[in-house]
């Protein structure tokens, strides 16, 4: 936790001095902050990795077998691509926005019509994901660990869980090494298996398309089916924070990069869902592999079953095939949990911050992050998964189409958004009714019709509802506001504005000066993370007499 120390620091007296945890760039990974180009030392292509490297989950394979089990062949297939188009157009303005202006999606959120702590509640709803997912795909390590070597279901859950911690405290600078280093290898096991069955069983296919599951419609289309198998599939929206929590760190673009940093900003961004529909549509034909190999139908949609069966098409029936998809299943859920450990850690660091004015590091939350997803592993989640994706998205999917709309709509369009991603507290009004507001109707509105209040199909189609919603109130909102919610003061100091770097009056370290505000309670200059923790200025810069409030578009420089 940070702690202060009496030495001058302007009018405050006081310097505030954080812990070794905070104060390391390794272990912090500038968690609260804007990721200064001193830091970001990699290339295109090792952040392209490392982000690709962060969607190997299996979870896709067992959401795509889910789906075909419950809703067959064709409304699962469907569905998948619905949601991947939404994903995948959603996803290139956050991608673009947080590679350009090096901010993590929380940062992006608060300066995307929801204020400085309108966007606490994202924060929860991102780190709902993170620990959502870290625990299905705990389940899943876990399901490898029990069929190949006996472990009893809760130890191996624990030891899933356990084994990720150590890899996630040293952030980016390992996880990059990490998510390179594995990547051949990860991507020939990915891939082998259905190649194989192609190949070598010519009914597969068939047997796919024409797989039912439990699904009272078989497997032809119904568009009821459809609907609740695309919302399921939607939960998955917010993956594109994993993704921007790596784009962060792209190097500037500039006139001789130009190509190769859109093609990674574009591949690891929005392009994620290419191979994550990939994945689902494998789950749903794996699954019906598995239940065509004798694998009952309640744990066809495991991805341990699904790639035991796969693997036997290539090494036989024997252990080697065991071995292997065991193999296969712990390297992919290392490769996925590392990123949601991380990208948890930085969720709950920008919400406690917000809250408590104390940040007493980005690996604390780690631990608090890992033992929520334990929790929800031993409370057996895997068993109801499609209920919460279900109810989930409609969340998710809010938040995503109000920020989406700001970033598409607002900024360039109407104008009414700043050009540029504001973050900082100092520059922020507390809550933004553009993006907040829209977000909380549209939560509210769909989530009732998830429950059935307004009949079957709006259920069904509950997170295409919460999307529509949340879309077109944005930029209605802003119109009605005329954009006034979204800068608080004059910003002196703002992103794509050149400085020298800047000492902190409150900390005495030095950073680029994006991540410095004109503070006239300390009487100098201070950083964002000092700014957000400051709980004695009571937002002195706000105030009509310290700093003139102008138009955003006239910063002083």
């Amino acid at each position: 936790m940070s702690t202060i120390t009496k030495e001058p620091a302007g009018v405050g007296g006081t310097r505030r001095k954080f812990n070794k945890l905070v104060s390391n760039p390794v272990f912090e990974d500038y968690s609260l902050r804007y990721a200064p180009k001193s830091f970001r030392t990699w290339s295109q292509y090792a952040v392209f990795s490392a982000a690709l490297g962060g969607i190997a989950y299996l979870a896709d394979q067992a959401i795509g077998g889910s789906l075909a089990v419950q809703f067959g062949f064709e409304n699962a297939f469907w569905g998948i691509i619905a949601a991947a188009t939404i994903i995948f157009l959603t996803g290139i303005p956050i991608a673009y926005y947080c590679a350009k202006y090096n901010v993590d999606v929380d940062l992006l959120t608060r300066g995307a019509g929801f204020g400085y702590l309108g966007s606490t509640i994202t924060s929860v709803i991102y780190a709902s994901f993170t620990f959502i997912f870290f625990a299905l795909e705990g389940s899943i390590m876990a399901q490898a660990f029990n069929l190949y070597f006996g472990i009893p279901l809760p130890i191996g859950y624990a030891l899933g869980s356990l084994m990720i911690i150590p890899l996630v405290t040293f952030g980016m600078t390992l996880l990059s090494k990490l998510q390179v280093w594995t990547q051949p290898i990860w991507l020939t096991l990915l891939f082998a298996p259905p190649i194989a069955v192609l190949a070598t069983d010519p009914q597969a296919i068939s047997n796919w398309t024409n797989f039912a599951g439990a699904s009272p419609s078989g497997s032809s289309f119904n568009p009821l089916m459809f609907g609740s198998a695309a919302g399921i599939a939607l939960a998955l929206i917010a993956q594109i924070g994993e993704q921007a929590d790596y784009l962060r760190f792209m190097p500037d673009k500039t006139k001789k990069n130009s190509f190769g940093w859109w093609l990674a900003v574009l591949g690891a961004g929005p392009g994620w869902v290419i191979l994550g529909a990939t994945k689902q549509l494998m789950g749903s034909f794996f699954a019906s592999l598995a239940f065509t190999h004798g694998t009952p139908l309640a744990k066809a949609n495991e991805p341990i079953q699904m790639y035991h069966t796969g693997f036997t098409y290539i090494l036989g029936s024997g252990m080697a095939a065991v071995s292997v998809a065991t193999f296969f299943v712990i390297l992919s859920q290392i490769k996925i949990n590392v990123t949601n450990a991380y990208s948890g850690s930085l969720s709950w660091s920008n919400f406690f911050s917000r809250l408590l004015h104390a940040h007493p590091g980005r690996v604390v939350y780690i631990f608090f992050n890992v033992g929520i997803s334990l929790t929800l592993m031993e409370l057996n989640m895997f068993s109801v998964l499609g209920h919460i994706l279900g109810f989930y998205s409609n969340v998710a999917v809010a938040w995503i189409g109000a920020v989406t709309a700001d970033l598409v709509i607002n900024k360039p369009l109407l104008k009414l958004s700043p050009s540029y991603v504001e973050f900082k507290r100092a520059h922020l009004y507390n809550f933004n009714p553009v993006g907040f507001g829209s977000m909380a109707v549209a939560s509210f509105i769909s989530v009732l019709a998830f429950f059935g209040v307004f009949g079957a199909y709006a259920a069904a189609y509950s997170a295409f509802i919460a999307l529509g919603v949340s879309f077109i109130l944005s930029p209605i909102v802003a119109i009605i506001t005329k954009g006034k919610y979204y800068i608080a003061r004059n910003p002196n100091y703002h992103a794509g504005v050149q400085h020298s770097a800047m000492n902190c009056v409150a900390c005495g370290f030095e950073y680029e000066t994006n991540d410095m505000a004109a503070c006239p309670f300390h009487q100098g200059s201070i950083c964002s993370l000092c700014c957000s923790l400051d709980s004695s200025c009571h937002d002195e810069c706000k105030k009509p007499h310290a700093l003139p409030v102008l138009s955003y578009g006239s910063p002083m420089v």
